[in-house]
């Protein structure tokens, strides 16, 4: 079993928070320079292959794309590739703080509470490969789609869902709101938005991610969260479903399940952790996708982003 418990053992810098992107980031290559240049971020692959019984690491290094962008692979890379990228900051000596809060958008949350020793990080793969299995089950089953709304407010946006039966899926940042449903219903409340003056840009995704098709996937998880060896947080975690902090190990499993079908209240979480004394966000994992949608949701807020061997050493 990999240990992660030195990362509890920082001290604490108040003003920081930890941040692990979701699915959208990835990319074929990423995390194969950490891997090749640092030997605790390989270890983390090398943990991971093993956690899964494949090689994962070689769907992150070398591809195909088409296999990386499934979403039973795609979920457990990006949580892989963000603690490997974490290990390899640390071991560098960029990282030597831990944070007040720690917050992943969507999948995200996984790497996150792995992070804080919530999780060990095997069972922490393993439980969000077995999310991405479910999740495509369930775009299978039923057919979704999703579409970026932008230039909107949410109350518009909530308006426009309701009158043609489709969900908000992300609150990502001010003037940035996805939605998702069935295809037809997306369409119409499409062109509702832009009849409205906003801008519309489709998604390429599998499903409607975060809405109520995911129902399904969210009742598989109940089951496979409830034997989930979870543990008290060494510091808290923003809830994706509440943009509140969870400090308790009996708070994760429901908070996980509802995630599957709810929406991610990205903004409201980065305001939560700014209210608390935030100032500095790092973000962990390939891209710099939420350490831009901090800076639309808070300029005031610092940003960093730890993805690459150049990065974790600084």
């Amino acid at each position: 079993m990999t240990d992660l418990s030195f990362l509890t053992r920082l001290p604490v810098a108040a003003d920081t928070a930890w941040l692990f992107p979701g699915q959208g980031a990835q990319a074929v290559g990423m995390g194969r320079d950490l891997a090749e240049q640092i030997p605790t971020a390989r270890a983390i692959f090398d943990a991971a292959d093993g956690a899964l019984g494949f090689a994962l690491s070689s769907i992150c290094f070398e591809g195909p794309e088409a296999a990386l962008t499934q979403t039973v692979n795609t979920q457990p890379a990006l949580v892989v590739h963000a603690v490997a990228a974490l290990v390899a900051a640390v071991d560098a000596g960029m990282i030597t703080h831990r944070p007040a809060f720690v917050a992943g958008h969507s999948l995200g949350q996984y790497a996150a509470l792995i992070a804080v020793n919530a999780v060990p990080f095997e069972d922490g793969v393993r439980l969000v490969r077995e999310r991405g299995r479910l999740m495509q089950i369930a775009c299978d089953a039923e057919r979704g789609t999703m579409a970026a709304i932008l230039g909107a407010e949410p109350d518009a946006v909530r308006a426009i869902c309701a009158a043609h039966g489709t969900s908000i899926c992300n609150i990502n940042a001010p003037g940035n709101i996805t939605i998702g449903g069935a295809v037809a219903a997306v369409e119409a409340a499409c062109a509702a938005a832009v009849a409205g003056g906003a801008k519309v840009i489709p998604l390429t995704v599998s499903g409607a991610f975060h809405t109520p098709l995911m129902r399904s996937a969210a009742e598989g998880m109940r089951t496979v969260l409830a034997g989930a060896p979870f543990s008290d947080p060494a510091v808290p975690v923003i809830s994706n479903v509440t943009a509140l902090p969870l400090t308790r190990a009996s708070e994760f499993a429901s908070d996980l399940v509802e995630q599957v079908t709810s929406p991610v209240l990205w903004v409201d979480s980065v305001r939560a952790m700014h209210a608390r004394g935030v100032t500095t966000v790092i973000e962990f994992g390939p891209g710099r996708v939420l350490g831009a949608l901090v800076k639309r949701i808070e300029r005031s807020i610092e940003t960093r982003n730890i993805g690459t061997a150049e990065e974790a050493r600084g």
